[in-house]
């Protein structure tokens, strides 16, 4: 986990144009947290006024790791997607993740963070405000950060 939060550069997939899906609140939280966030939906332009990319091969060389927001279905290709385009730290969003996944991830040879909500852990100070700076710092306590 602390080595994917030291990137800056934080592709998204799973932010929606609706503007309702978890991915868009994760990637108005990064941003609002200092991080660049890069959108990627295969359709739309912009989301929320950030520029979309299309796929993540479009984002090779520019992302330092990738959140994936969306089913297990559709979590696995994006799994292999980043892998093959040289993103290799990956964060599987709670409910991404599927033994599939797990074997996609495998296939690709990379190790996703699991289990865990990036928004407990992604800030510049370290300290996340509200239930999830409270889930942090007991998980801190009890060694699981």
């Amino acid at each position: 986990m602390k080595e994917f939060l030291q990137g800056k550069r934080l592709a998204v997939v799973g932010a929606s144009r609706s503007g309702k899906k978890f991915g868009n609140t994760i990637a108005a939280e990064l941003a609002a947290r200092g991080y660049e966030v890069l959108l990627v939906h295969p359709e739309a332009p912009e989301i929320g006024g950030m520029r979309c990319y299309p796929n993540l091969a479009a984002l090779r060389g520019m992302a330092d790791g990738v959140v994936i927001c969306v089913t297990p279905r559709q979590a696995g290709q994006a799994v292999r997607e980043a892998a093959a385009a040289g993103i290799t730290k990956i964060w599987l969003q709670q409910g991404a993740d599927s033994p599939e996944v797990q074997a996609a991830a495998a296939e690709a040879g990379v190790n996703p963070v699991r289990g865990k909500c990036i928004l407990m852990y992604a800030s510049p100070s370290g300290k996340v405000p509200g239930m999830h700076g409270l889930h942090g710092a007991i998980w801190k306590l009890i060694g699981q950060y």
